[in-house]
């Protein structure tokens, strides 16, 4: 049963029935789970710190609804009015990333946040859905009119967003942000000689954070040898998927959280993997690759050539996002803080994924005719 009849013709029943309903719902579905695991991962956390033990769940109540409130509206937009959102907030993004390095927020050697009307906001989060799209839009531009210099304002904006981004240090978004948007310049049909030099430049780059970054390099010692260094938290992550087993200690009965400083944002997944077991976790895995494949069918048969790298560039993004979560926590790629979209608590995190996930459903929503995208 439905909320809306198809004769509806109001916006939002217009918009019911042009949406994708089952990746809303799977992302409806992922908002739960990270509901459930923020009541039964953050108390303890909190209560380590010194605050109410209720306090990130709190929190975590007041940012989803304002999440749910950005995907809706965000789905509601037409491809043109996606693509100025991005192109605007872009700007906004590279003057917020400058302020961070003057103003923000060091927190063990490193300026990622940025302190806004009393909240911690980090910037980068939202630089990376509205790169997605303003790339898309540049290379689509180049596409349909030869002279438009679409590849070199691409290059001039990645170097910018690269440089703001590494001088935080923050390696893991570079990371993201340079393999997003090589998938877009690859789909664009860029020469596969220079989509190989990209990639070897990418290495040179990790090569040299290796040489220069002393927490980079700490990082990939103990991945290579653990015994080089500190593996507490790493330790307690593979220990809590093996004591889950297959149908889990229950929610809020795991211990690893007790023990684990970032149990409620960048291990969620070990809590998930301790009180919920394998097989529910599997199902997680699942709703997440379901949204990405989902989005991808959707686009077959796009003849937009915007909407096809924009719907891919954020696609990317988030299944990107959700591996290096997933790997970092079972010890497949040296550790790296990053959230686990719509699971970890992490109030910019969770907007700015609401916003791409937004985007995605709204270019994705089956469109009369072509006119909307341009």
């Amino acid at each position: 049963m439905t909320t809306f009849s198809r004769a509806d013709t109001s916006v939002m029943g217009h918009w019911w029935w042009t949406v994708d309903r089952w990746s809303l719902a799977a992302i409806v579905a992922l908002m739960a789970f990270g509901t459930m695991l923020a009541l039964a991962s953050s108390p303890a956390v909190a209560e380590r710190i010194g605050v109410d033990s209720l306090y990130f769940v709190k929190r975590h109540l007041v940012f989803l609804p304002a999440a749910a409130a950005v995907i809706i509206a965000t789905s509601l937009m037409t491809p043109l009015q996606i693509r100025r959102v991005a192109v605007i907030g872009f700007v906004c993004c590279l003057i917020g990333l400058s302020a961070t390095l003057a103003f923000g927020i060091e927190i063990n050697g490193a300026r990622r946040w940025l302190s806004l009307a009393g909240l911690s906001v980090q910037v980068t989060e939202f630089a990376k859905p509205t790169f997605a799209v303003l790339t898309a839009w540049l290379l689509a531009e180049k596409l349909k009119d030869n002279s438009f210099p679409g590849h070199i304002f691409a290059v001039i904006t990645f170097a910018l967003l690269i440089a703001l981004t590494i001088s935080q240090p923050d390696l893991g978004q570079t990371a993201v942000i340079g393999a997003v948007w090589m998938s877009q310049l690859f789909l664009a049909g860029l020469p596969m000689a220079l989509v190989v030099g990209l990639i070897v430049l990418g290495l040179v780059g990790l090569a040299g954070s290796y040489l220069t970054l002393a927490h980079v390099a700490s990082r990939i010692n103990r991945f290579i040898d653990p015994a080089s260094g500190d593996t507490y938290q790493i330790d307690h992550s593979l220990a809590a998927f093996a004591n889950g087993g297959l149908f889990g200690q229950g929610p809020g009965e795991g211990t690893v959280k007790n023990a684990l400083p970032d149990a409620h944002a960048d291990f969620v997944f070990a809590v998930a993997g301790e009180e919920l077991g394998l097989i529910l976790t599997l199902v997680i895995v699942a709703l997440f690759a379901f949204i990405v494949l989902r989005g991808l069918l959707r686009t077959m048969g796009e003849t937009n050539f915007f909407v096809l790298l924009a719907v891919s560039g954020l696609l990317v993004q988030f299944g990107l996002q959700t591996l290096i979560n997933m790997a970092s926590s079972l010890q497949l790629i040296p550790t790296k803080g990053m959230t686990l979209p719509f699971i970890s608590y992490g109030g910019s995190s969770l907007l700015a994924i609401a916003m791409g996930v937004g985007m995605v459903l709204a270019l994705t929503r089956r469109r009369s005719g072509q006119g909307e995208g341009t």
